[in-house]
């Protein structure tokens, strides 16, 4: 069931609709009351480093001074996988962010990482490398438009499962807050009798429904690039790679889940890619998720799921932070993510009711 057969139309960060951003200014997103802003981001602090070597070396410097934990998800370029103090997925990088003792926290992910790890920690600096990195999968969920639908439907009493792939002001609208590591015990926990409403992302509310048995109604949003993925892009490559198990990201649609042999969180990947006596695995999900696994799991060929349109998907948004802009970050202390105090505590209530559901 999805929610009511309201269709949400994405509404990405070059629209000018859900997200306002212009590099230099502060900058302000403002639905019903929900906003955040950023610093000002200074126009100088171009790397000096003509190399990426000499640029790692400087960011290593920089991060010693001034007391910085470097955060990098699954998905970002190799180079800064390779700077980070902490590579892994949401679920990984939340406990990071909440266990952290530096003063800095350089968030190489897209917008709605960086603001949960500044919903976190309210008194540390959480720097963003490009404010541009939004996500499509965020977008598709305004906070705006998920407060009217719950106003709309009051009589069903929702209780409100956001995937933590979404913005601060709908995890302020949720009672708990999930990943795809661990979204099937969060909705295993949810109370009986209670109407579920889970946002926002269709596919993975989906694939924890069959999972689970749980009736929920799901929010129509999606991962660009997860769905990006079709069967017969799939069949094509097991066709070439016949003996290679396939290993998929809940995200992708029902027909691609349904031809894995393996369907889990990027972390558990990792744990599939060492048990498998496999040596070649077609991973399909974001490709910078290679490059963890190639580390992490040498010895072992590992296979980007191709799509229709190219030989692996890669999603923009997180290939917008660059080393260079992670050097600036830091040498400058911006682009800062900044979140009302209002709205902070009331997105850090679910986030922490999953961290601790999570240790169950």
């Amino acid at each position: 069931m999805v929610a009511a057969g309201v269709n949400f139309g994405f509404a990405g960060p070059a629209s000018g609709g859900q997200l306002v951003r212009e590099i230099g200014q502060t900058l302000i997103h403002d639905a019903e009351g929900t906003s955040w802003a950023t610093q000002p981001v200074p126009r100088t602090g171009c790397p000096p480093g003509p190399s990426g070597v000499d640029l790692a070396e400087e960011i290593a410097e920089l991060k010693r001074e001034r007391n910085a934990v470097i955060l990098a998800h699954n998905y970002q370029v190799p180079e800064l996988q390779d700077i980070a103090d902490y590579v892994g997925d949401s679920l990984g990088l939340s406990y990071q962010a909440a266990q952290t003792n530096a003063d800095v926290i350089l968030f190489c992910g897209v917008h709605f990482m960086a603001e949960t790890a500044k919903i976190l920690n309210p008194t540390k600096k959480v720097l963003l490398p490009d404010l541009e990195a939004g996500c499509s999968l965020s977008e598709s969920c305004p906070p705006e438009k998920l407060k009217a639908f719950l106003d709309a439907h009051a009589e069903k009493n929702y209780y409100v499962i956001a995937y933590i792939n979404c913005s601060a002001g709908v995890k302020a609208l949720a009672d708990v807050i999930c990943t795809s590591g661990n979204a099937e015990k969060i909705v295993r926990s949810a109370p009986a009798g209670r109407n579920v409403l889970f946002v926002p992302d269709q596919n993975l509310g989906a694939w924890v429904r069959e999972r689970t048995g749980r009736a929920m109604d799901l929010w129509q949003g999606n991962c660009y690039i997860h769905v990006e993925f079709t069967a017969r892009s799939i069949n094509n490559i097991r066709e070439q790679y016949p003996n290679a198990p396939v290993v998929a990201h809940p995200e992708c649609t029902y027909a691609v889940r349904m031809l894995a042999d393996e369907v889990c969180s990027t972390e558990k990947m990792v744990a599939f890619s060492r048990q498998t006596p496999a040596r070649e695995i077609i991973v399909v999900t974001e490709a910078g998720m290679l490059h963890r696994l190639k580390k992490e799991v040498p010895g072992k060929l590992f296979i980007p799921g191709p799509t229709d349109n190219c030989f692996c998907g890669e999603c923009r948004f997180m290939k917008m932070n660059t080393l260079e802009k992670a050097h600036a970050a830091l040498l400058n202390m911006a682009p800062e993510i900044i979140l009302p105090e209002a709205i902070r505590k009331r997105a850090e209530a679910p986030i922490l009711r999953m961290l601790e559901l999570s240790k169950k």
